[in-house]
């Protein structure tokens, strides 16, 4: 029997542990009704069997065979035939109107470790088995609710951290990444058609309009493809963030403006050079784009073994990021300290900042301006929270180029989706060329069938179980 047998009935605790006001247990399966009648009481007696779909209703989990009397369940003034574990509200969703297009029962129990586990202990005893992890989003996919970019996208919607990343992945869930790929696959297997037609009856074969209409039409299919690809640079960025670094000389204002970004103070801020010796990192939703944010020591040749250690750790967290906002002070010239820092960050992705430009000369800003080059730079002063807004939207435009605005059009922000589509491109120019080259249908045909295995992977029309086995085992238990 496999570990997925879909004639089972699964149950997982679907909310956090902890304490809370909710807490739920989810059953789906052909027994789920079934199970939950034999366990649930109506403030009537009424059993879960009679109760119509879409309904909720409130009375008491009980155990018919608990010793424990304390907690008796009784109808009217009769004996007490059961104990009760706990007060919920049960709801009924009927196959095929559910989440998995099985039966499905929730049982919102109050949110305490224990009594969700005694819950669960009782559904298991009464035939029921524990969900696998993602096997409720699973059976949702393999029942035909979703397809397999829109199961990805519900783990991608639980893990969102911002608006934006939000945004994209509910995006992705309604379908808007499964629509572009089914019309590309459409077209793709239309190709496919003709091809195989000529295969099929030789005698038609491909004349030379036939061949540059079906090159045509291979290289629309590649442009899609290229454009809906290209849209992962921007669309991981939402998924996952970019990690930020502000870097530069010891007292230059780099945990102040650390505290300013977060709106909070989470960095000791302090006139003295070298109060930060080691980096803070924390995550700040900037326009809807998460950014780990990284405070670091003051890089510069002096201090002792404990400051050593901390430019140690500035330079370390430099080579990982993906930006560098790079202070310097605007009431002081650059010396050659500042200039090791410009070195130093080389060619990564940039923001040159001016701080303390409440303090600046304008003789000595504009030496600064000079020594800096064609390096872009915004003028702030963290003490006034001057200019902020300006470096704000400069942090977001070196993120995502500037030229990206949500809901423009489908995106793609998995890494899975991005190497199918990428090895679907590099079909389909296979294909291109092929035709162009007069080579025979049959290897056009291979290379069309190649594009298609690959589309299918995005939304789960060729995939393994070991591939659905990765995917939903990054899935909690109860969903």
């Amino acid at each position: 029997m496999s570990r997925y047998d879909q004639s089972e009935t699964i149950v997982a605790i679907a909310t956090p542990p902890g304490e809370g006001g909710i807490g739920i247990v989810r059953l789906s399966g052909p027994d789920a009704v079934k199970i939950a009648s034999e366990l649930f009481r109506t403030k009537n007696g009424q059993a879960p069997l009679k109760l119509k779909t879409y309904t909720m209703h409130y009375g008491h989990i009980v155990d018919g065979e608990s010793k424990d009397n304390r907690a008796p369940y009784r109808r009217g003034n009769a004996r007490p035939t059961c104990a009760v574990v706990d007060e919920v509200i049960l709801t009924v969703m009927r196959a095929p109107g559910s989440y998995t297009k099985e039966d499905v029962v929730e049982i919102n129990c109050h949110a305490g470790i224990r009594a969700l586990e005694r819950v669960m202990e009782l559904v298991l005893k009464h035939g029921a088995r524990l969900a696998a992890p993602g096997e409720f989003t699973r059976r949702a996919f393999l029942n035909g609710r979703i397809d397999l970019s829109q199961a990805e996208a519900v783990l991608d919607v639980i893990r969102s951290k911002t608006e934006g990343s939000l945004k994209v992945a509910m995006g992705q869930l309604e379908g808007e990444l499964s629509r572009n790929v089914n019309a590309i696959l459409e077209k793709v297997m239309n190709i496919t058609a003709e091809v195989e037609a000529s295969i099929d009856f030789p005698e038609e074969g491909l004349e030379l309009p036939r061949r540059q209409e079906l090159a045509e039409k291979a290289d629309s299919v590649v442009k899609e493809l290229e454009l809906l690809a290209k849209s992962y640079k921007n669309g991981v960025v939402f998924r996952e963030g970019v990690l930020a670094i502000i870097c530069g000389k010891p007292n230059v204002g780099k945990s102040s403006l650390m505290n300013l970004l977060l709106k909070r103070d989470r960095v000791i801020v302090s006139p003295i050079p070298g109060t930060t010796r080691d980096a803070v990192e924390e995550t700040i939703n900037l326009n809807g784009v998460p950014i780990r944010l990284v405070d670091t020591a003051g890089i510069s040749s002096a201090g002792d073994a404990l400051e050593k250690e901390g430019v140690r750790k500035s330079k370390s967290y430099l080579n990982m990021s993906d930006i560098a906002i790079l202070m310097f002070d605007a009431s002081t010239p650059l010396d050659g300290a500042d200039r090791d820092m410009l070195n130093l960050v080389g060619g990564k992705k940039k923001i040159v900042v001016l701080n303390k430009i409440d303090l600046a000369e304008s003789r000595v800003l504009s030496g600064i301006k000079n020594a800096l080059g064609d390096n872009a730079v915004v003028e702030i002063s963290v003490k006034d929270r001057r200019n902020i807004d300006a470096l704000e939207g400069a942090i977001r435009d070196a993120v995502l180029g500037g030229g990206y605005v949500q809901g423009e059009s489908a995106v793609v922000s998995n890494a899975r989706h991005k190497e199918a589509l990428d090895n679907a491109v590099s079909a389909m120019l296979s294909v291109k060329r092929a035709i162009g080259e007069e080579l025979s249908p049959e290897l056009v045909a291979i290379d069309l069938k190649e594009a298609i295995f690959n589309l299918g992977l995005v939304i789960g029309k060729s995939v393994s179980d070991d591939m659905l086995d990765r995917i939903f085992g990054q899935f909690c238990i109860g969903k």
